[in-house]
């Protein structure tokens, strides 16, 4: 028996858009003149109209209709929403929540079922090894069994898995056989490979299951690769980009492996042409630098970096920016400050060269950083959001992550008193540096990109030392007439911040 279905707002929106498609192809008649009722009789605004008979709507209006009841914001699958670094990503409580009411509307009728297909599969998240093999065991029945494959309709793939769930190779070889109209392919070290032991079914190596991507006329518009092979990416992964390329718009590499060396590449690998690229992001070392310095992207904009093996004063890197440094307007540095001078003093020797990012990037607009900055004792009263880039004379907007956790361990320093703000002061100067006029002249916008922030700010009963933090930096950012906004890209006021501290009252 078919359990009721049990979100009513749900249904009310079905509904809804149901009498306004009826009220376009049937108008509804309203009589001249009706029989005088007491005032507090409700009034009908709506007659009976033929379109209300459901099973008689055609197709195209209930794919229609089912497109907007499962509709996601944002959409996963508008590629622009994804280009910028400073979107916020689909979390996976979203998707669930999102799967949950696709799954009740297709267990409402037959009629229903088929047309949630498309829904169902469109965007499909595998977040345990099981589920990747729950779906490959569903695409092959179906193609034994001689019916249409759902893997038709898959135009995102994400995969995202903890360290001990990773999903066999074979599984995510069938997905991809038999899903050929991806549009999106995100693997985020999901994938169970091993290095030590013979494939066997050589199709599941790890070359091959990147070669599977590689598909005549590819429609992979945004593409999320690790590089599970201890060969360096540049020689296994050129030759399939080279066929991807085309309509590629967004490119995420990574690699499993730790480098042994950050010597320059000893032998030469194919030059790629990406030629629509906009956004590219690395967590890679300085010889796989030295290679993507040599490749053909016109249109690059967004670059994301976090070097594995802190090569940021390697050849590589200077390489790297020196040839697509002047196309960057937004550039998100993934280690901190504190990482990196740490790295730096455990050298022999130093080093004493300073790198010019500023000089390589000179119409960077938009910079990301960590909240994790050190204070310079070679200049106590200043603390650069990021030890590379100290200044930049047309920066416009600076976004912080992870001001939640370094909000979260300053505060677990001094827990005594739950209304002090004293151990937010090094957080507040670390802000407030970012608006001397001197480093960034042209700077606007300074925006907080964590979500958990936003809710210790705003959410159910925010502390009173939080709320006296934010108004300090909302202050010193009006003396400098720049813009504090949340992760959404809103602007905090202090009216925000009073009415939070009438709820904590």
């Amino acid at each position: 028996m078919m359990r009721p279905f049990e979100d009513t707002h749900l249904l009310t929106r079905i509904e809804h858009a149901v009498q306004s498609i009826a009220a376009k192809i049937h108008p509804r008649r309203f009589p001249s003149s009706r029989p005088s009722r007491a005032s507090s009789a409700p009034i009908r605004r709506y007659s009976h109209s033929p379109a209300h008979d459901l099973p008689y709507l055609p197709t195209e209006v209930w794919l229609l209709i089912l497109r907007e009841a499962t509709a996601m914001s944002p959409d996963p699958l508008d590629i622009s929403l994804g280009l910028s670094f400073l979107e916020t990503p689909c979390e996976v409580q979203e998707y669930f929540a999102a799967m949950r009411v696709k799954r009740d509307l297709s267990l409402v009728s037959k009629a229903w079922n088929k047309h949630m297909q498309e829904f169902l599969y469109e965007f499909v998240w595998i977040s345990r090894a099981s589920q990747a093999k729950a779906l490959a065991l569903t695409l092959l029945t179906q193609f034994i069994g001689d019916k249409p494959s759902s893997g038709r309709w898959i135009r995102r793939l994400h995969m995202e898995t903890p360290a001990l769930k990773r999903c066999a190779t074979d599984d995510i070889r069938t997905i991809l056989d038999y899903a050929p109209h991806l549009v999106i392919y995100s693997d985020h070290h999901a994938v169970r490979c091993t290095r030590y032991q013979e494939f066997s079914d050589v199709r599941c190596s790890p070359e091959q299951l990147v070669s599977a991507l590689a598909v005549p006329n590819s429609k992979l518009r945004r593409l999320s690769l690790t590089n599970y092979s201890d060969v360096p990416f540049p020689y296994q992964m050129s030759p399939m980009l080279k066929q991807t390329a085309r309509n590629l718009e967004y490119l995420e590499l990574s690699s499993t492996s730790i480098p042994l060396s950050s010597r320059a590449p000893t032998r030469t690998s194919p030059i790629v042409s990406l030629p629509v690229l906009q956004s590219l992001k690395l967590t890679l070392d300085n010889t796989t630098f030295a290679v993507l310095a040599s490749w053909n992207m016109p249109n690059l904009r967004n670059v994301s970096v976090v070097s594995s093996d802190f090569g940021y004063a390697g050849q590589g890197f200077a390489n790297f920016f020196e040839a697509h440094g002047p196309k960057i307007e937004q550039l998100e540095l993934g280690h901190s400050s504190s990482l990196i001078v740490e790295h730096n003093l455990s050298l022999n020797p130093r080093p004493i060269q300073q790198i010019p990012l500023a000089d390589w990037c000179p119409n960077l607009k938009e910079f990301i950083c960590s909240a994790d900055a050190e204070w310079n004792w070679r200049n106590p009263d200043w603390i650069a959001p990021h030890v590379l880039l100290p200044a930049h004379r047309h920066l416009r907007f600076i976004g912080i992550r992870d001001i939640d956790k370094r909000i979260v361990d300053d505060a677990s320093a001094f827990p005594a008193d739950p209304e002090d703000d004293a151990p937010f002061f090094p957080l507040l100067e670390q802000i407030s540096s970012l608006l001397f006029n001197d480093a960034f002249p042209s700077l606007r916008y300074i925006r907080d990109l964590s979500r958990a922030s936003h809710t210790m700010r705003f959410g159910h009963r925010p502390q009173v030392r939080i709320l006296k933090f934010w108004a300090n930096v909302l202050a010193r950012c009006g003396q400098r007439q720049v813009w504090l906004e949340d992760y959404r890209g809103v602007n905090i006021t202090v009216r925000d911040l009073k009415r939070a501290g009438l709820i904590t009252a």
